[in-house]
């Protein structure tokens, strides 16, 4: 069956609250979407804390990494895959929905507790459990204590997997009859099936295990029943694996094993949990036959082509929200096969295979692929095969009986620590140049410091190792380069990090960022820079990156694309060859999309870009969409992005690809400059401080601007270059032919090169009588007093980043322009009710600080004042704009 749209089901949130903007809600919508937890699930991930669940459950009984299998009936398993441990069986509804994904799910605005003490408990009650022990071990003794090497907090239970020579995690296979487990327990290899009674009465719930041949004796850890259950064990012919009851665990506390001596055959048993007095259940083979096609149906959406406006837009792919099994879809990542076939990854836990995305006909053709991850972020594709990084690890999904989906969840690797902590997402999975993944963890733990929270890692191309490349992160999220390894991560302002930066991640280096656990300030080692700052005002929310290599995209081909989350929006990332430090600047591509990015891949069979987002409470945003999957599409038409960005000592050299006009090419007034630094501190963010330390930023006016005879390139004369922190050129210019366009770099000069004019095409120049000019005596006479003239610095001087003008347009970082002149609203503070007269607007551009609107308290942050920055008539210009904006 195919199911057809053709439109896509739209979500709209609460608006954020403007200083002069309406704050109604407009009424919600009836939920379209079935249970988080599908009634056909086989198997579901979870943290799983039992630690107040009561006896038998340990106080220490928690679950960081959990796959819950619905054993039949009302009865459920917990299996931890890194100790390999039964942690909890029970009877009752699966786990209470309190996590990142099912607790939004039906209500995205609900929030998420930080930290590790609100989280998914059995829903139901703990029949058996075990602690924090392996469940498989080798010799004569079982010991229960945790062997793992401890966490940087020691009560951490998130350690990652024991030492795989004693055990390891294969794969969960799914059957006509329900998962298997499949591991190894040294040399030996194990399947297990949890199953209930199979003749209906659901009065016991049996695990039937298979094991091969042993070099010396395994004792498998049972676990410790409730009262009035017990432990039985039935072998089947030939197998001796005898019952021990009341091993001691602690004072007062005994267990369940299970011991098999060594052998050169496979044995086979089984050990079944029930009522006191029950009979042993019989060992039933280990399930083989392929599962039942789950999701035989396709699901048909539009792709809704934008107008070619630009050179680069955004066409819209058609989410298919209304499916036969009512699921939702808050896609986080996109990634291709070779022949153009798209997999889409959600936060819920899904997979779908998406063909077409390039079909003449515009429709892309949906079809579920594999569920029950535990909240993934992104997808990887190796040779053909779809890897996805869960909370669990990396997983290898593979369809081996070819009906369309996976039926093998291999765990490819979980070779790293993963905390129970919520805000330790998994938040990038990306393929190097030699078969190895780099993964980013997050990084905001609140409870207990972890071994690999906010942390880069390299996993091995076989997957048993991990290999750290930085740490100190806050929320990482990177990019690999394909052809080079080349790894760069962004970061999230907040504690610790000043503004947005993007780094370049390698030699293990610490990066800035604390947990609240450690000593405020006491930095374990030097702290690497980032290859640039931005702007937290311009990139508030920093994401992933792409590299656009084998692209189809015009200028951008082979370039590194940057995501920005709270105001959707891409950048192209400009690399600086010219100094011995890296170095980079940013500048827009645009910022036409109705949903929230997140992350992003080319397809390999129209070249062009295609980004995958969503959101949820917590992360801020500006969208109003709750998720969405989009095309950035090169129409063709000309680009008025630089080729290059770079800061030299006697000012600024701009590249384009098109022909400029001379006349605004020429003209110093067409750009403007300003620098400032940050103050790293355990506090939230920077605000932008002058170089003498007082807030706002330095100003700094082009003296001269020329152009080479190429039509192209342009340097911008600047007297007092000089390293910063961070630099913005602004630029507002014409083509030839023309067309206006006014846009912004931002960059982090560490070196300048010299100018040598000659060298750069320009011919002569006097760059000591251009340095000698009255930079602001000619902007004062220069400036015309016009609306049109406002609109023009409001783009020049960036503040059309931050404030938005047209009446459609999403919320911004900073209050909305549109209608706000001579309206009267309520302050934050005591200040009452203001008026937004002439006064207001000029004091705001002055000290920004003065009257702050509500929701917009901590934009001393974000906004520097403009004192010394603009010019009394550009004031006065800018004054006129926003009152026209009626």
């Amino acid at each position: 069956m195919t199911v057809r749209l053709s439109l896509l089901l739209a979500f709209a949130l609460s608006p954020l609250a403007t200083a002069f903007a309406a704050t109604a809600k407009t009424p919600a919508a009836p939920d379209p979407f079935g249970d988080w937890l599908e009634a056909d699930a086989p198997f579901f991930s979870s943290v799983v804390d039992a630690r107040k669940a009561g006896a038998p459950s340990p106080a220490n009984n928690l679950t960081p990494r959990g796959i819950v299998l619905r054993a039949g009936g009302d009865a459920w398993v917990c299996f931890d895959p890194d100790l390999l441990r039964v942690a909890a069986i029970w009877r009752g509804s699966g786990v209470t929905p309190v996590a990142l994904a099912p607790g939004s799910y039906h209500a995205s605005d609900r929030k998420t507790t930080p930290g590790q003490e609100k989280l998914a408990e059995p829903a139901g009650k703990v029949l058996l459990a075990n602690g924090i022990y392996p469940g498989w071990q080798r010799g004569e003794r079982a010991l229960f204590t945790d062997p793992r090497s401890p966490a940087p907090s020691p009560e951490e239970i998130g350690r990652g997997p024991v030492d795989a020579a004693q055990a390891r995690f294969s794969a969960l296979r799914l059957t006509a009859q329900g998962a298997v487990l499949e591991y190894t327990v040294g040399t030996s290899t194990v399947r297990e099936w949890i199953e209930s009674d199979p003749a209906g009465a659901g009065a016991s719930i049996n695990r039937h295990i298979e094991i091969s041949a042993r070099t010396t004796q395994v004792t498998l850890v049972v676990g410790t029943a409730a009262p009035g259950f017990a432990v039985t064990l039935a072998n089947a012919e030939g197998s001796q694996a005898v019952l021990v009851q009341g091993a001691q665990l602690s004072e007062g506390a005994t267990a369940t094993l299970v011991q098999i001596p060594a052998g050169n055959s496979t044995a086979r048993f089984c050990v079944s949990l029930a009522a006191n007095g029950a009979a042993p259940v019989a060992a039933r083979p280990i399930p083989t036959a392929r599962p039942a096609t789950r999701w035989t149906e396709t699901v048909s959406t539009s792709v809704l082509r934008a107008p070619n406006s630009g050179s680069y837009v955004v066409d819209e792919i058609v989410l298919p929200n209304q499916n036969p099994w009512r699921r939702a879809l808050r896609v986080s990542d996109i990634q291709f096969l070779a022949d153009g076939t798209a997999f889409v990854v959600t936060l819920d836990g899904d997979v779908w295979r998406v063909r077409g995305l390039n079909a003449a006909d515009d429709r892309a053709e949906w079809r579920r692929f594999a569920s029950g991850l535990h909240e993934p972020m992104t997808l990887a594709i190796r040779d053909g095969e779809v890897f996805a990084f869960d909370r669990n690890g990396i997983w290898r999904l593979r369809d081996t009986d070819g009906n369309g989906e996976a039926d093998v969840h291999e765990l490819f690797s979980n070779a790293f620590g993963q905390t129970a902590d919520y805000r330790e997402f998994p938040a990038t999975l990306r393929l190097g140049p030699v078969g190895e993944f780099y993964i980013a963890k997050g990084g905001q733990q609140a409870t207990n410091e972890g071994k690999h929270n906010g942390s880069v890692l390299r996993i091995a191309a076989d997957g048993r190792t991990a290999t750290r490349l930085g740490y100190g992160f806050r929320q990482p999220n990177l990019s690999v380069n394909p052809r080079t390894g080349l790894v760069i991560a962004s970061d999230q302002q907040g504690n610790y990090v000043p503004s947005t930066p993007l780094h370049i991640v390698r030699d293990n280096q610490f990066y800035g960022f604390l947990s609240p656990m450690a000593p405020k300030e006491k930095y374990p080692a030097p702290i690497a820079e980032p290859l640039t700052w931005i702007p937290h005002p311009v990139n508030a929310s920093a994401i992933s990156q792409v590299w656009l290599y084998d692209a189809r995209m015009g200028l951008l081909n082979d370039s590194l694309v940057h995501i920005g989350f709270n105001r959707p929006e891409l950048f192209r990332v400009i690399f600086n060859p010219r100094t011995k430090r890296p170095q980079a600047a940013v500048v827009s591509i645009t910022q036409a999309f109705p949903f929230p990015p997140l992350n992003g891949s080319v397809n390999p069979t129209d070249g062009q870009l295609y980004v995958a987002g969503f959101q949820v409470v917590g992360w801020g945003t500006t969208s109003t969409r709750l998720a969405g999957l989009g095309r950035v599409r090169y129409t063709g038409l000309p680009s008025t992005l630089p080729r290059e960005v770079i800061p030299m000592e006697q000012g600024v050299l701009l590249r384009f690809d098109v022909p400029l006009d001379p006349a605004t090419a020429t003209n110093p007034a067409s750009y403007t400059l300003g620098s400032w630094h940050y103050e790293r501190t355990w506090k939230y963010g920077s605000p932008q401080l002058k170089a003498d330390g007082t807030p706002g930023q330095d100003w700094m006016g082009a003296s001269a601007a020329h152009l080479a005879p190429d039509g192209r390139s342009v340097f911008i004369v600047v007297p007092g270059m000089k390293p910063v922190m961070q630099m913005r050129v602004g630029w507002s210019l014409a083509t030839a032919d023309g067309r206006r366009f006014t846009d912004n770099a931002y960059f982090t000069p560490y070196e300048l090169v010299p100018f040598i004019p000659a060298s750069e095409g320009f011919g002569a120049i006097n760059l000591e009588a251009d340095a000698r000019t009255n930079v602001a005596a000619r902007a004062e006479a220069a400036a015309p007093v016009t609306a049109e003239e406002g609109a023009r610095l409001a783009q020049l001087f960036g503040c059309a980043a931050c404030h938005a003008s047209e009446l459609e347009a999403p919320t911004k970082i900073g209050p909305t322009w549109r209608g706000l002149f001579g309206k009267t609203r309520k302050f934050a503070g005591k200040l009452g009710d203001v008026t937004a007269d002439e006064a207001y607007l000029r004091e705001s551009i002055l000290d920004p600080t003065a009257k702050l609107a509500p929701g917009f308290e901590k934009g001393e942050a974000g906004m520097p004042s403009y004192a010394g920055v603009l010019t009394p008539p550009q004031i006065e210009a800018l004054i006129l704009y926003i009152k026209s904006l009626k």
